[in-house]
């Protein structure tokens, strides 16, 4: 078989288009209904519901969807989830099987001719298997054997640095934290994540300015907030639950301010479903809605922040926070004095908003003094996506809100155990710190030279700089910018694995030779031989809580993902001290070792007992920003948006719709978006169609423009939507091979996803 025959992308095919009228409310019965109708196909209503009783519980399992917390004390009965979350489990715990006589029965290059979703729903891994070299089928391989030639094929290599070592958020403390073990043992920093494709900006912004790379608010300051700014998001299909902590700011008397480029539902008006009584009126939502300009949003915090020091100015104290500035702050001077060079004539037209709008935001920022600022990928995919999250600590910090109840930062993140990984270690540039403490606990000397991150290994694998690629959950294809590149990178290598639950594209798209090393589900129980195990996960705001599954392994075959971590480790370190299999037994071991290596996890075992879990240290959260290079909160100066557009030139976004999760596809609708069983499609401004010629639901081809380079993408539907003049709106991953592989964040090097220039034209 010649790899051209594989297909990284979904078909250029459609599914039969249906718009409908674009909902008013967000959530209520119809989630539960949604919600119900994926557990009844998947799993069965008695097992479903049995299911849904566990999910998000103190004594039950982590949600396998978003990182969303838990409430510290009450939770809601059989409703502690949202209506992606019991999509997710649905998809964990279902019927479907993807077993030894599926693989021989379908080919590897007839799968690739499916699109995501028809993948998806062929169901879980039951067996380990290998796709031997030259093969179309994968075959059934034994565990002891895919160890050896994982550790065979690692230790053939002339340098560990021609490995990569992916992981996705999914993945437990536990298994992080070995995995990274095992890694830096190796001898190699390549531990790329999905932050880097995601939150990275997030990260180094917040590092830089507050020294630390996390949020500094808990899910209890949205009860005391005056304010919640949410930019960059759409919870009501991304994080749905935290629609109910912006309700609870509402009830206590706070207000709202939604700024994105796209109206989003569930931000306006909200139906809760843990409340039959608001089933069928709802909660609205915001207060002020600023439709920006896709990439405008630090041309728009500047206009925001000269409107306030207008206000400062002429009556001083009365809108900046004096004292926090004075006595927490650094760089004040040189913000004030960059920012009295900006103006808001020339500023304004990279908003498209008009003055008066603005006007009205400035005067409810300047009215309250506790401020909370969410927000996702809509602002850490853009070339200048550091500046966007250094330019809302600006805002934060001349308020004052850091480090006070119901005030600062609150980066969204995705994968339910993304921030645990990070903790753990999963990354390509450790701080000497943490390799120090590694170095004194397992007696080992860590390579010192950062790694790979995202998108350097694709270009190393690219370059066959790498050879080996194994990738610890996800679905690295499908979540990857510039999928033809992306694919050529995969099949250069001699060896690709995947630990997997799920069958996905990634699968398809692969090495010389290729390995699908299935592994439990958050869902389902894991039995070592001391006992029935927990794995610990950490959300987005720092709590450290257990999961543990309630269902029987769907296959005796599966394994942990720290069995399979410790089995790949003994199988290729010969003179590790560390005793990997003996880890295997007992997670308190495990958990011993972090305890001993990572601040903040004294008594580990102990606290995470407890139900409810515990917060790890947060310095910003503790008005405490010692660690940064000047000892204070730094304010910052930042650029705005470089890219001009040229006429019938247009900025695309690549966007998830409400049946998505990250990759998984659990259906073909965007309910909240009226758009149905289709996600080939590009949202575009009716305004911008006139003057392209171009109907409601025309066929159109897309080409993307980098530095002379075209990619293209073919057959897209038209669909008029409320968007700014010269924006667009795609669904990935149909659209990531539009992206380039150059394209990305100045310092985070995240991939450019929300900033694409295109051309289109009429199929």
């Amino acid at each position: 078989m010649k790899n051209k025959d594989l297909k990284a992308q979904p078909p250029e095919e459609f599914t039969g288009i249906k718009l409908t009228e674009i909902p008013k409310t967000a959530a209520g019965f119809k989630a539960i209904q949604s919600s119900l109708k994926h557990i009844v196909d998947e799993v069965g209503l008695i097992k479903g519901i049995g299911l849904l009783s566990k999910i998000n519980q103190k004594e039950g399992f982590d949600c396998p969807g978003c990182a969303w917390p838990d409430p510290d004390e009450k939770r809601a009965f059989l409703a502690e989830y949202c209506e992606n979350g019991a999509k997710a489990i649905a998809e964990e715990a279902t019927k479907n099987r993807v077993s030894p006589m599926f693989f021989a029965t379908h080919s590897v290059s007839e799968l690739s001719e499916l699109s995501d979703y028809e993948i998806g729903k062929k169901g879980r891994i039951t067996h380990p298997m290998i796709l031997k070299e030259g093969s179309d089928h994968y075959e059934e391989i034994s565990w002891e054997d895919a160890f050896k030639l994982i550790g065979s094929e690692l230790n053939t290599l002339k340098s560990p640095d021609e490995a990569i070592f992916y992981t996705s958020g999914r993945t437990s403390n536990e298994a992080a934290f070995l995995y990274q073990l095992f890694v830096r043992q190796f001898g190699t920093n390549n531990l790329p994540d999905c932050s880097n494709m995601c939150h990275e900006s997030s990260g180094v912004g917040l590092s830089e300015t507050l020294g630390i790379g996390k949020g500094s608010v808990t899910l209890d300051d949205f009860n005391h907030a005056d304010l919640v700014i949410v930019m960059g998001q759409n919870p009501g299909t991304n994080h749905p639950r935290m629609l109910s902590a912006l309700k609870d700011t509402k009830k206590h008397g706070g207000k709202i301010m939604t700024i994105n480029p796209l109206p989003e539902v569930g931000l306006m008006n909200f139906k809760d479903p843990q409340n039959p009584l608001k089933w069928f009126s709802g909660d609205k939502l915001t207060d002020i809605f600023l439709q920006v300009k896709i990439n405008g949003d630090v041309a728009l915090l500047k206009i925001i922040m000269l409107l306030l020091l207008e206000k400062e100015n002429k009556n001083k104290g009365s809108v900046f926070d004096l004292d926090f500035i004075n006595n927490k702050t650094a760089n004040y001077k040189a913000f004030i004095s960059d920012l009295e060079k900006e103006s808001i004539k020339n500023l304004l037209p990279q908003t498209g908003i008009e003055l008066s709008q603005i006007e009205d935001a400035a005067q409810m920022i300047a009215e309250n003094k506790k401020i909370i600022i969410c927000w996702a990928m809509g602002l850490t995919q853009h070339k200048n996506a550091v500046d966007n999250i250094r330019e809302i600590v600006n805002l934060l910090l001349l308020k004052g809100s850091i480090g006070k109840k119901g005030a600062g930062t609150c980066p969204v993140r995705g994968h339910s155990n993304v921030q645990g990984d990070r903790t753990m270690g999963i990354w390509e540039k450790p701080k000497d710190s943490f390799l120090d403490s590694l170095e004194k606990e397992f007696g080992f000397k860590a390579p010192r030279e950062h790694g790979y991150d995202v998108v350097d290994a694709i270009e190393a694998m690219h370059k066959k700089k790498a050879s080996v690629f194994i990738g610890m959950g996800g679905n690295f294809i499908s979540a990857t910018p510039d999928t033809e590149y992306t694919s050529t990178a995969l099949q250069n290598c001699d060896l690709t694995v995947h630990i997997s639950t799920k069958l996905n594209r990634s699968h398809l798209i692969h090495g010389k030779t290729a390995l699908i090393l299935p592994c439990l589900g958050r869902s389902e129980k894991d039995v070592q031989a001391a006992g029935e195990q927990f794995v610990s996960v950490e959300n987005s705001m720092g709590v450290v809580h257990q999961s543990h599954g309630h269902l029987e392994p769907l296959s005796s075959e599966l394994l942990s993902e720290t069995a399979i971590v410790c089995g790949i480790a003994n199988a290729t370190l010969k003179d590790s001290k560390v005793k990997w299999l003996d880890l295997t037994t007992n997670y308190d071991l495990i958990r011993n070792k972090i305890e001993n290596t990572i601040p903040g996890f004294d008594d580990y075992n102990k606290r995470v007992r407890i139900n409810g879990g515990f917060y790890l240290p947060n310095n910003a959260r503790e008005n405490n920003f010692s660690p940064t290079k000047t000892g204070k909160a730094n304010f910052s100066i930042n650029k705005t948006s470089e890219i001009k557009l040229e006429i019938n030139e247009f900025m695309m976004m690549t966007i998830r719709s409400h049946d998505q999760y990250n990759t998984t596809i659990y259906g073909l609708d965007d309910r909240y978006r009226g758009i149905k069983n289709e996600r080939r499609v590009i949202m575009m401004n009716k305004n911008d169609m006139n003057d392209l010629n171009l109907s409601k639901l025309d066929i159109v081809n897309l080409t993307s423009h980098f530095n002379d380079e075209k990619r293209y993408a073919k057959k897209f539907l038209v669909i008029p939507y409320d968007i700014p003049r010269q924006c667009t709106a795609t669904y990935f991953p149909e659209t990531n091979v539009l992206v380039p592989i150059q394209s990305k964040a100045d310092i985070s090097n995240t991939p450019a996803s929300k900033t694409v220039i295109i051309t289109i034209d009429k199929a």
